[in-house]
C-alpha cells in the first residue's frame, strides 16, 4: 500500500497565498481539537476555512499532509521555545534554567491539549519518523547544553533520561485530559530535581 502524501504541494510566497495557507491550517486544528480524527477531512477543512475544495488541494494533496504540517508547526514552535529557554538558562542559575524548560514542555502540551492529543496520535499513523528523531535529538541536545554549563556529569546521558522522563509524565497528564498546568509542572519538577541530585526549593511566582 502505498504511502499517503505528507508534504504540501507548494508553499506560499504571497501574503494572500500565505494568508490561505495558514487560515486551511487554523481550520484543521479546530476541527480536531473538537471532533479528533473522525471529524477530519478536506471537505470538512475547506467548509471550516472558507474556501473551495479546489483551493485546499491547490497546497495539500491530502488530509494526511495537513496533519503532518500541522504537526510540523506544533513541533517547531516546542523545539524554538526550548532552545530559547536552553539559551538563556547556560548563563542563569540552574533552578531557573530547568524550570524554563520544564515550562516550554508542558506549555506545549497544555496550550491547545485537544489538539495536542489528536496529533500525538496522528503521529502513529505518518510516515515521518525521521522527522521526529530529528526533533528528540534537537531537544535532548538543547537541554544537554544546560545540563554541560552547569557542570552536570554525563549531560548528553543526563538529557536523554530527563527529555523521556518529562515527555512521558506530560505525555500522559495529556492523555488523561489534564488541565492543571501547576501541579503538572510541580510533579515534573520533583522528578527532574530528584534526578539531577539538587535541591529543588521554591521557584519564583511570575509577576
Amino acid at each position: 500500500m502505498p504511502k499517503p502524501a505528507i508534504n504540501p504541494r507548494k508553499r506560499p510566497r504571497q501574503t494572500r497565498s500565505a494568508a490561505t495557507f495558514d487560515l486551511v491550517l487554523e481550520a484543521a486544528a479546530r476541527i480536531l481539537e473538537r471532533g479528533g480524527l473522525a471529524a477530519f477531512n478536506t471537505n470538512a477543512i475547506a467548509e471550516k476555512a472558507g474556501i473551495s475544495i479546489g483551493s485546499l488541494y491547490q497546497y495539500f494533496p491530502t488530509k494526511e499532509a495537513i496533519l503532518a504540517e500541522l504537526i510540523r508547526r506544533k513541533r517547531n514552535i516546542l523545539l524554538g521555545h526550548m532552545q530559547a529557554a536552553a539559551q538563556q538558562g547556560q548563563s542563569a542559575r540552574l533552578a531557573p534554567a530547568i524550570d524554563a524548560l520544564i515550562d516550554a514542555g508542558i506549555a506545549h502540551q497544555l496550550s491547545r491539549p485537544n489538539l495536542a492529543r489528536s496529533l500525538e496520535y496522528a503521529e502513529s499513523l505518518l510516515p515521518i519518523t525521521t522527522e521526529t528523531e530529528t526533533l528528540k535529538q534537537q531537544i535532548v541536545h538543547a537541554i544537554a547544553s544546560v545540563l554541560a554549563a552547569h557542570g552536570i556529569a554525563d549531560p548528553a546521558l543526563a538529557a536523554r533520561d530527563l527529555a523521556a522522563l518529562t515527555r512521558g509524565m506530560i505525555d500522559s497528564a495529556g492523555l488523561f485530559g489534564e488541565t492543571d498546568a501547576a501541579s503538572l509542572r510541580n510533579r515534573v519538577r520533583r522528578a527532574v530535581f530528584g534526578y539531577l541530585g539538587i535541591p529543588q526549593g521554591k521557584r519564583r511566582q511570575a509577576v
